[in-house]
């Protein structure tokens, strides 16, 4: 199941999975029209895959719930969670923020993943074995100017998965968390370009992505390697694909 599997890296996730040999895959986003399209596509893909599209906002835990009760109905149980949620909230100086915006902007940007995960984890221990993934920023390894409301979100996303991990591993559950930096070609990062201070920000990154600034697919392969029989000693790990932007 990819939450936030319409668009960008969770799409492009579907895409990797399946072309994996996955062959019941949900998706789950807010946008139904584009959503109803993205599991069309997904459909067309060689293999054949059943492709359920759930319309929904997996920040509220009645919603999260609903998801998890709606693909267990359809296929029997979930293997694999990838949480590809992303929030609205651009890189802003912490004194321009309105005080009335700080808490939607920690919900919207940290809550999905927990939510999702704490609706998911009955269904893995019931069923013995799991995957979560959970897909933070960069913003939560590194002091940003910008990104201080965004990094405590993204820091708690990363502390959430690690803790998880520990918590999951005797029901033979892993978690981790995937931390990207830039990633170009999504409707994020053209959102990000209409301001002129995320512009700088992201320019100024760009330019130290010597190996080339991170595309969705890139996520995507690191995706579906955790998820993977080949990661399988791996877990509680925030592992970053930004092209060498950090080290962090």
């Amino acid at each position: 199941m990819i939450v936030g599997g319409t668009a960008g890296v969770g799409l492009a996730a579907a895409r990797k999975f399946i072309e994996a040999g996955v062959r019941r895959i949900a998706i789950v986003g807010r946008n139904a029209e584009r959503g109803e399209a993205a599991a069309a596509s997904l459909r067309e893909l060689p293999g054949g895959a059943q492709v359920l599209f759930i319309a929904a906002d997996a920040n509220r835990a009645g919603e999260a719930q609903r998801i998890v009760a709606g693909t267990v109905d359809r296929f029997g149980t979930i293997d694999i969670l990838l949480n590809s949620t992303v929030g609205t909230a651009g890189p802003q100086l912490l004194k321009d923020i309105p005080a009335n915006e700080l808490e939607a902007i920690l919900v919207q940007q940290a809550m999905g993943p927990i939510l999702m995960s704490h609706a998911v984890l009955p269904t893995m221990i019931d069923g013995g074995r799991g995957v979560i993934l959970n897909i933070a920023s960069d913003a939560a390894k590194l002091a940003t100017p910008g990104e201080s409301v965004i990094g405590a979100a993204m820091a708690a996303i990363v502390m959430f998965t690690r803790t998880l991990a520990i918590e999951a591993k005797r029901n033979n559950i892993r978690a981790n968390a995937l931390t990207p930096s830039l990633i170009q070609g999504t409707l994020t990062h053209a959102r990000m370009q209409e301001n002129e201070f995320s512009q700088k920000l992201f320019a100024k990154a760009a330019k130290m992505a010597h190996l080339g600034v991170a595309e969705a697919d890139d996520l995507a392969d690191l995706a579906v390697f955790l998820a993977s029989p080949q990661a399988a000693k791996i877990t509680g790990q925030a592992i970053s694909a930004n092209g060498g932007i950090s080290a962090a």
